[in-house]
């Protein structure tokens, strides 16, 4: 079912799933081959070895073009296989305009691995999109941003980048995992590709390690899906199959995401201990306009600082919560709490960090959706 009018509630549900056609299942079945039996060479009815495609993620595969409003969709073994396979269009010389304040293994796959190859890159402040014209030069091919930003929230104005990157004929790439297509979906604001860790919210339940990208035009996905079987940074059928469970209740999740996030941005913001809480859902937070253009609400995703701004103080939070786990990731339904100088971020050198405004003492939270009044709660012993 793939109906470009329904809601997009009932696309998270419905859209790129069809019953199996042997047994009328309604869920989609997990189809664990390697390879694919055929009449003849050559009769492979589409499907000829797993690498190259597997039914259960060729329905994933429709279900997340469907939900960001594209044509087309890859799936691939995690969010850096996805980045890798993206930074794969780009040849020796070529050069690429990045968000300076983005996630730190994206950082580090373009620091460490691909400007080895002759691609350079420049880290810039997207706040204003208006800073992107002074980097762009005749070997620039590509935008790469991410909106809200990790970890620090920042707002990027997709469709000003967009309007750059088309007068230019570059290729503006959206790391969309921190909203999710429930929050925000850049294609309809003029992006090319948009990426997804679906590790994080899509999946929703920590138990998954997936990359997705999302496109409308059939030539770039061509491309990438040459890269994405040329180079097999695929998933497996079982992978698929629990992010396809995920989507199915994104929205109600989100939902939760949202109410509770506001809940603890506030409770911080007020709280005589906290120095700055990034949230984008503040009004007086940085292109707050924006974010209420292209995003549907604001999520849980935060960070903040203590005002009492040092390691031992931030480090002392960090050991006291109880439902707020110390872990990597995000987007799950039960809450993290994590230190990006040292662990999502920590690949990213610290006068870089410390430049952009990521301090030593910065805490970032992953709002689940357990009780609100538990979670405040727990940072209320926590922070003292």
């Amino acid at each position: 079912m793939n109906n470009k009018n329904h809601k997009l509630a009932t696309k998270l549900i419905h859209a790129g799933v069809e019953p199996d056609p042997t047994t009328g299942a309604i869920m989609t079945p997990i189809y664990q081959t390697s390879t694919y039996v055929q009449a003849a060479p050559g009769d492979h009815k589409g499907y000829e070895y797993a690498r190259t495609q597997n039914p259960t993620r060729t329905v994933l595969q429709n279900a997340l073009a469907a939900i960001e409003n594209g044509e087309h969709a890859l799936c691939f073994g995690s969010g850096m296989a996805a980045t890798d396979a993206v930074a794969k269009l780009l040849m020796p010389g070529d050069e690429v305009i990045v968000a300076n304040d983005l996630y730190g293994g994206t950082y580090r796959i373009f620091t460490k691995v691909f400007a080895l190859y002759g691609i350079k890159f420049h880290f810039i402040d997207m706040s204003n999109a208006e800073n992107i014209r002074s980097y762009i030069n005749g070997n620039t091919k590509m935008i790469w941003t991410e909106t809200p930003t990790n970890p620090l929230l920042n707002i990027v104005d997709i469709e000003a980048c967009a309007k750059i990157s088309k007068e230019h004929k570059l290729l503006l790439v959206v790391d969309n995992t921190f909203a999710s297509p429930y929050l925000q979906n850049p294609l309809d604001w003029g992006a090319d590709i948009v990426l997804h860790s679906a590790t994080k919210y899509l999946g929703g339940h920590s138990d998954v390690v997936h990359g997705a990208l999302i496109m409308k035009d059939a030539a770039l996905e061509e491309k990438l899906r040459f890269i994405q079987n040329s180079c097999g940074a695929v998933p497996g059928p079982h992978d698929c199959w629990l992010v396809l469970r995920g989507i199915k209740t994104l929205h109600v999740r989100m939902q939760r995401h949202c109410e509770n996030g506001e809940k603890i941005a506030n409770y911080l913001r007020n709280h005589p201990k906290v120095g700055k809480v990034y949230w984008c859902g503040f009004e007086d937070h940085p292109n707050h306009d924006v974010a209420k253009k292209q995003m549907r609400g604001f999520g849980g995703m935060m960070s903040f600082t203590l005002k009492d701004d040092n390691m031992d103080a931030a480090m002392d939070v960090l050991k006291k919560t109880q439902l707020f786990s110390l872990a990597e990731s995000l987007g799950g339904v039960e809450s993290l709490i994590g230190h990006p100088a040292s662990m999502t971020h920590g690949s990213i050198p610290r006068e870089e960090r410390i430049k952009n405004g990521l301090v030593d003492s910065l805490i970032r939270l992953s709002v689940g959706i357990e009780d609100v009044d538990d979670l405040i709660a727990d940072l209320a012993q926590a922070i003292g």
